[in-house]
């Protein structure tokens, strides 16, 4: 839609002052809709992706995902009348399409695949003492004095511990099946119960 602004200047028919009024309040209404993000951030559009991105314009910084304080209804409905094309109805912004996003801690051991981590060059614990060191790290995070984005970057042996253990999006068959059925069975917010996989022992969060 092409805005024309509304003075006193538009023809005196009354009709045509009325949708001339009309025109002019739905233009406003778009220069300044209510994305529902927080200040200086606004939607954009990948055109090598074909989604919706956010970018911040005082930091000059762009994220797939809604940044933090977002008010997530109005940015459904903003997305909805602006950034409908080609999407699927219920499509949460910028979520890949069959994708959800989660963060884990995992704790390795003798008998890991890769039985080392960026916080031991070699990792010589076994089985029964990883299983330990996690469920400690359960009971911890389930009692709430912790979250796992806060213990993972000191505690986790992967490389997404400086993540705060998000490991971003994936879909079915980006994992390790044992890793996948976990994630995808939690709702967001959810935390998995121990979980084995030829790395290690995980915790995982589903984050979106």
């Amino acid at each position: 839609m092409v805005c024309q602004e509304y003075s006193p200047s538009t023809p005196r028919n009354s009709q045509l002052v009325t949708d001339a009024a009309l025109a002019a309040l739905r233009c406003a209404a778009l220069t300044v809709a209510d994305t529902g993000l927080p200040p200086n951030w606004e939607v954009r559009h990948s055109n090598s992706k074909n989604l919706p991105y956010y970018f911040n314009s005082v930091e000059k910084v762009s994220r797939w995902e809604p940044p933090q304080g977002t008010d997530t209804e109005k940015l459904k409905h903003y997305m909805g009348a602006h950034h409908s094309a080609g999407s699927r109805p219920g499509a949460v912004p910028g979520v890949p399409d069959g994708k959800i996003r989660a963060a884990h801690l995992l704790v390795k051991h003798k008998d890991s695949r890769r039985p080392s981590s960026w916080r031991e060059s070699e990792i010589t614990r076994s089985k029964d003492d990883a299983m330990e060191i996690i469920k400690a790290h359960e009971a911890k995070i389930k009692s709430g004095a912790i979250s796992l984005g806060d213990l993972a970057p000191t505690e986790s042996d992967c490389s997404s511990a400086r993540k705060r253990g998000d490991l971003g999006y994936f879909g079915r068959g980006d994992m390790q099946k044992e890793f996948e059925d976990a994630a995808f069975a939690l709702k967001p917010g959810e935390m998995s119960g121990v979980v084995e996989t030829a790395s290690g022992l995980h915790l995982i969060e589903r984050l979106e």
